[in-house]
Protein backbone atom coordinates (compact mmCIF):
# COMPACT_ATOMS: atom_id res chain seq x y z
CA UNK A 1 0.00 0.00 0.00
CA UNK A 2 2.74 1.97 0.56
CA UNK A 3 4.91 1.55 -2.06
CA UNK A 4 1.66 2.46 -4.60
CA UNK A 5 1.67 5.93 -2.62
CA UNK A 6 4.90 6.27 -3.60
CA UNK A 7 4.66 5.55 -7.28
CA UNK A 8 1.43 7.51 -7.48
CA UNK A 9 2.77 10.87 -6.26
CA UNK A 10 3.74 13.47 -8.97
CA UNK A 11 7.20 14.73 -9.12
CA UNK A 12 8.26 18.33 -9.15
CA UNK A 13 10.91 18.24 -11.77
CA UNK A 14 11.72 15.99 -14.16
CA UNK A 15 15.57 16.19 -15.62
CA UNK A 16 15.74 14.45 -19.06
CA UNK A 17 17.93 14.95 -22.25
CA UNK A 18 16.55 17.81 -24.66
CA UNK A 19 14.74 16.60 -27.29
CA UNK A 20 14.00 19.37 -29.88
CA UNK A 21 16.28 20.96 -31.97
CA UNK A 22 15.57 24.39 -31.13
CA UNK A 23 15.04 24.62 -27.35
CA UNK A 24 15.35 27.86 -25.11
CA UNK A 25 13.32 27.24 -22.23
CA UNK A 26 12.42 30.69 -21.32
CA UNK A 27 10.59 29.80 -18.46
CA UNK A 28 13.33 27.83 -17.13
CA UNK A 29 15.66 30.55 -17.65
CA UNK A 30 13.66 32.43 -15.29
CA UNK A 31 13.59 30.04 -12.47
CA UNK A 32 17.18 29.92 -12.68
CA UNK A 33 17.38 33.70 -12.80
CA UNK A 34 19.49 34.01 -9.52
CA UNK A 35 21.97 31.65 -10.90
CA UNK A 36 22.48 33.60 -14.01
CA UNK A 37 22.59 37.13 -11.76
CA UNK A 38 25.62 35.33 -9.85
CA UNK A 39 27.00 34.23 -13.06
CA UNK A 40 26.62 37.55 -14.15
CA UNK A 41 28.64 38.74 -10.63
CA UNK A 42 31.21 36.38 -10.75
CA UNK A 43 32.41 37.18 -14.66
CA UNK A 44 32.26 41.39 -13.62
CA UNK A 45 34.27 40.74 -10.11
CA UNK A 46 36.75 37.50 -11.28
CA UNK A 47 37.96 39.24 -14.44
CA UNK A 48 40.29 42.00 -13.27
CA UNK A 49 40.53 40.56 -9.65
CA UNK A 50 44.15 41.14 -8.57
CA UNK A 51 45.18 44.04 -10.78
CA UNK A 52 46.00 47.03 -9.58
CA UNK A 53 43.41 48.99 -12.28
CA UNK A 54 41.14 46.65 -11.82
CA UNK A 55 38.24 48.13 -13.51
CA UNK A 56 39.93 51.07 -14.93
CA UNK A 57 40.89 48.36 -17.88
CA UNK A 58 37.35 49.33 -18.89
CA UNK A 59 38.26 52.87 -19.80
CA UNK A 60 42.00 52.18 -20.74
CA UNK A 61 41.49 49.68 -22.98
CA UNK A 62 39.37 51.71 -25.92
CA UNK A 63 41.45 54.83 -25.45
CA UNK A 64 44.53 53.39 -25.83
CA UNK A 65 43.55 51.19 -29.17
CA UNK A 66 41.74 54.54 -30.14
CA UNK A 67 44.76 56.33 -29.84
CA UNK A 68 46.85 53.73 -31.64
CA UNK A 69 44.30 53.38 -34.73
CA UNK A 70 44.69 56.75 -35.05
CA UNK A 71 48.44 57.58 -34.78
CA UNK A 72 49.22 54.55 -37.13
CA UNK A 73 45.87 54.48 -40.00
CA UNK A 74 45.07 58.35 -39.73
CA UNK A 75 48.63 60.17 -39.33
CA UNK A 76 50.61 57.21 -41.05
CA UNK A 77 48.48 55.46 -43.25
CA UNK A 78 46.41 58.69 -44.30
CA UNK A 79 43.28 56.75 -44.20
CA UNK A 80 40.50 59.41 -43.80
CA UNK A 81 37.57 59.60 -41.77
CA UNK A 82 35.81 62.07 -43.50
CA UNK A 83 35.46 65.86 -43.37
CA UNK A 84 35.64 67.60 -39.91
CA UNK A 85 34.99 64.27 -38.12
CA UNK A 86 37.99 63.93 -35.83
CA UNK A 87 40.24 60.43 -36.19
CA UNK A 88 40.07 59.91 -32.54
CA UNK A 89 36.43 60.15 -32.27
CA UNK A 90 35.78 57.62 -35.10
CA UNK A 91 38.00 54.96 -34.25
CA UNK A 92 36.69 54.73 -30.38
CA UNK A 93 33.08 54.79 -32.65
CA UNK A 94 34.61 51.48 -34.14
CA UNK A 95 36.41 50.03 -31.23
CA UNK A 96 33.14 50.85 -28.88
CA UNK A 97 30.98 48.02 -30.43
CA UNK A 98 33.41 46.05 -31.97
CA UNK A 99 34.95 45.34 -28.09
CA UNK A 100 31.29 44.29 -26.98
CA UNK A 101 30.79 41.56 -30.01
CA UNK A 102 34.16 40.06 -29.83
CA UNK A 103 34.40 40.05 -25.70
CA UNK A 104 30.57 37.90 -26.57
CA UNK A 105 32.42 35.99 -28.90
CA UNK A 106 35.78 34.93 -27.26
CA UNK A 107 33.72 34.84 -24.11
CA UNK A 108 31.29 32.08 -25.33
CA UNK A 109 33.76 29.93 -27.64
CA UNK A 110 34.89 28.26 -24.35
CA UNK A 111 31.77 27.56 -22.25
CA UNK A 112 31.99 23.50 -22.21
CA UNK A 113 35.72 23.95 -21.74
CA UNK A 114 36.12 26.53 -19.05
CA UNK A 115 32.68 25.29 -16.82
CA UNK A 116 33.49 21.46 -17.83
CA UNK A 117 34.03 20.88 -14.16
CA UNK A 118 30.99 22.28 -13.19
CA UNK A 119 28.31 21.05 -15.92
CA UNK A 120 29.41 16.84 -14.98
CA UNK A 121 28.10 17.50 -10.97
CA UNK A 122 24.63 19.59 -11.27
CA UNK A 123 22.12 20.29 -13.47
CA UNK A 124 21.17 23.69 -14.55
CA UNK A 125 20.07 24.85 -18.18
CA UNK A 126 23.60 24.98 -19.73
CA UNK A 127 22.97 28.23 -22.12
CA UNK A 128 22.95 30.35 -18.76
CA UNK A 129 26.76 29.98 -19.06
CA UNK A 130 27.23 32.02 -22.76
CA UNK A 131 23.89 34.10 -21.50
CA UNK A 132 25.66 35.17 -18.57
CA UNK A 133 28.37 36.16 -20.57
CA UNK A 134 26.91 38.43 -22.96
CA UNK A 135 25.02 40.16 -20.46
CA UNK A 136 28.50 41.10 -18.04
CA UNK A 137 29.65 42.20 -21.37
CA UNK A 138 27.18 44.09 -21.62
CA UNK A 139 27.44 45.87 -18.67
CA UNK A 140 31.79 46.58 -20.00
CA UNK A 141 29.72 47.73 -23.51
CA UNK A 142 27.74 50.22 -21.09
CA UNK A 143 30.79 52.03 -19.52
CA UNK A 144 32.62 52.01 -23.07
CA UNK A 145 29.28 53.95 -24.68
CA UNK A 146 30.02 56.25 -21.42
CA UNK A 147 33.35 56.94 -22.01
CA UNK A 148 32.75 57.49 -26.04
CA UNK A 149 30.06 60.04 -24.98
CA UNK A 150 31.97 61.81 -22.77
CA UNK A 151 34.72 62.79 -25.67
CA UNK A 152 31.82 63.12 -28.09
CA UNK A 153 30.97 65.95 -25.84
CA UNK A 154 33.93 67.36 -25.01
CA UNK A 155 35.15 67.28 -28.61
CA UNK A 156 32.30 68.15 -30.21
CA UNK A 157 30.96 71.41 -27.59
CA UNK A 158 34.49 71.95 -25.49
CA UNK A 159 36.51 72.55 -28.23
CA UNK A 160 37.52 75.65 -30.29
CA UNK A 161 37.90 73.21 -33.66
CA UNK A 162 34.21 73.00 -35.56
CA UNK A 163 33.44 69.35 -36.48
CA UNK A 164 31.13 68.51 -38.41
CA UNK A 165 29.51 65.65 -36.09
CA UNK A 166 25.71 65.20 -35.73
CA UNK A 167 23.68 63.40 -33.93
CA UNK A 168 21.38 61.49 -36.30
CA UNK A 169 17.57 60.04 -35.68
CA UNK A 170 18.46 56.89 -36.74
CA UNK A 171 19.84 56.64 -32.74
CA UNK A 172 16.58 54.92 -32.16
CA UNK A 173 17.78 51.84 -33.09
CA UNK A 174 20.99 51.89 -30.71
CA UNK A 175 18.79 49.31 -28.76
CA UNK A 176 18.42 46.52 -31.90
CA UNK A 177 21.64 46.87 -32.61
CA UNK A 178 22.98 46.00 -29.57
CA UNK A 179 20.73 42.78 -29.72
CA UNK A 180 21.94 42.34 -32.91
CA UNK A 181 25.50 42.27 -31.72
CA UNK A 182 24.81 40.07 -28.76
CA UNK A 183 23.21 37.60 -30.79
CA UNK A 184 25.56 37.44 -33.75
CA UNK A 185 28.42 36.94 -30.93
CA UNK A 186 26.34 34.44 -28.78
CA UNK A 187 25.60 32.68 -31.64
CA UNK A 188 29.26 32.31 -33.34
CA UNK A 189 30.29 31.72 -29.91
CA UNK A 190 28.12 28.96 -29.11
CA UNK A 191 29.49 27.05 -32.55
CA UNK A 192 33.24 27.61 -31.63
CA UNK A 193 32.74 26.13 -28.02
CA UNK A 194 30.70 23.18 -29.13
CA UNK A 195 33.50 22.47 -32.03
CA UNK A 196 35.90 23.02 -29.78
CA UNK A 197 35.21 19.84 -27.33
CA UNK A 198 35.96 17.66 -30.84
CA UNK A 199 39.05 19.77 -31.98
CA UNK A 200 41.10 21.19 -29.58
CA UNK A 201 42.70 23.46 -32.15
CA UNK A 202 39.75 25.98 -32.34
CA UNK A 203 40.40 27.11 -29.04
CA UNK A 204 43.86 28.52 -29.81
CA UNK A 205 42.62 29.79 -33.70
CA UNK A 206 39.64 32.04 -32.00
CA UNK A 207 41.98 34.70 -30.81
CA UNK A 208 43.97 34.78 -33.69
CA UNK A 209 40.25 34.85 -36.12
CA UNK A 210 38.99 37.76 -34.09
CA UNK A 211 41.79 39.84 -35.09
CA UNK A 212 41.26 38.63 -38.74
CA UNK A 213 38.17 39.80 -38.33
CA UNK A 214 38.64 43.13 -37.06
CA UNK A 215 40.68 44.02 -40.26
CA UNK A 216 37.87 42.76 -42.10
CA UNK A 217 34.70 44.83 -40.23
CA UNK A 218 35.47 48.21 -41.12
CA UNK A 219 36.84 49.05 -37.49
CA UNK A 220 39.88 51.50 -38.10
CA UNK A 221 38.91 52.55 -41.88
CA UNK A 222 35.60 53.67 -43.73
CA UNK A 223 33.88 51.43 -45.59
CA UNK A 224 33.92 53.89 -48.77
CA UNK A 225 37.48 53.86 -48.47
CA UNK A 226 37.87 50.29 -49.06
CA UNK A 227 35.28 50.12 -51.84
CA UNK A 228 37.44 53.06 -53.59
CA UNK A 229 40.81 51.15 -52.61
CA UNK A 230 39.75 48.00 -53.39
CA UNK A 231 36.51 47.78 -55.45
CA UNK A 232 37.00 44.18 -56.42
CA UNK A 233 36.87 42.59 -53.19
CA UNK A 234 34.45 45.23 -51.32
CA UNK A 235 31.87 42.69 -51.43
CA UNK A 236 33.51 40.39 -48.53
CA UNK A 237 33.61 43.93 -46.16
CA UNK A 238 30.50 45.21 -46.89
CA UNK A 239 28.48 41.73 -46.41
CA UNK A 240 29.98 41.08 -43.10
CA UNK A 241 27.71 41.68 -40.63
CA UNK A 242 29.69 43.50 -38.54
CA UNK A 243 30.59 46.17 -40.90
CA UNK A 244 27.30 47.00 -41.28
CA UNK A 245 27.21 46.96 -37.40
CA UNK A 246 30.25 49.58 -36.90
CA UNK A 247 28.75 51.61 -39.95
CA UNK A 248 25.56 52.04 -38.65
CA UNK A 249 26.86 52.68 -34.93
CA UNK A 250 29.28 55.93 -36.54
CA UNK A 251 26.37 56.86 -38.95
CA UNK A 252 23.68 57.19 -35.53
CA UNK A 253 26.50 58.67 -33.34
CA UNK A 254 28.52 60.79 -35.48
CA UNK A 255 26.81 61.52 -38.76
CA UNK A 256 29.10 59.00 -40.86
CA UNK A 257 29.15 55.84 -42.40
CA UNK A 258 26.57 54.65 -44.37
CA UNK A 259 22.24 53.45 -43.51
CA UNK A 260 19.98 51.75 -44.87
CA UNK A 261 17.18 50.18 -43.84
CA UNK A 262 18.27 46.97 -46.17
CA UNK A 263 21.63 46.68 -44.31
CA UNK A 264 19.41 46.95 -40.90
CA UNK A 265 17.37 43.78 -41.73
CA UNK A 266 20.15 41.55 -43.52
CA UNK A 267 22.26 42.30 -40.09
CA UNK A 268 19.06 41.53 -37.87
CA UNK A 269 18.66 38.28 -40.16
CA UNK A 270 21.87 36.93 -40.04
CA UNK A 271 22.37 37.64 -36.15
CA UNK A 272 18.98 35.68 -35.46
CA UNK A 273 20.24 32.79 -38.28
CA UNK A 274 23.94 32.60 -36.54
CA UNK A 275 21.69 32.56 -32.68
CA UNK A 276 19.27 29.58 -34.25
CA UNK A 277 22.26 27.43 -35.47
CA UNK A 278 24.83 28.00 -32.50
CA UNK A 279 21.31 26.95 -30.32
CA UNK A 280 20.82 23.77 -32.18
CA UNK A 281 24.51 22.84 -32.12
CA UNK A 282 24.66 23.71 -28.50
CA UNK A 283 21.82 21.17 -27.60
CA UNK A 284 23.03 18.90 -29.50
CA UNK A 285 26.24 19.02 -28.01
CA UNK A 286 24.90 19.68 -24.68
CA UNK A 287 23.75 15.29 -24.75
CA UNK A 288 27.19 14.16 -24.92
CA UNK A 289 29.98 16.79 -24.73
CA UNK A 290 30.91 15.24 -21.25
CA UNK A 291 32.32 12.21 -22.75
CA UNK A 292 34.91 13.76 -25.40
CA UNK A 293 36.11 16.75 -23.16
Amino acid sequence: MLNKAKTSQDWLYTISPRKKAIDLNFKEIWRYRDLLFLFVKRDVITQYKQTILGPLWYFIQPLFTSIIFTLIFNNLASIPTGDGIPAFLFNLAGITPWNYFSACLTGTSSTFTVNQGIFGKVYFPRVITPLSIVFSNLLKFGIQLLVFICFYIYLVFFTDKAYNVTLQMAILYLPMLIIFMGLFGLGLGMIISSMTTKYRDLSFLVGFGVQLLMYGSAVMYPLSYFKEKVPKYAYLIEYNPMTTIIELFRYMTIGVGEFSLYKFLYTGSVSIICFLIGLIIFNKTEKSFIDTV
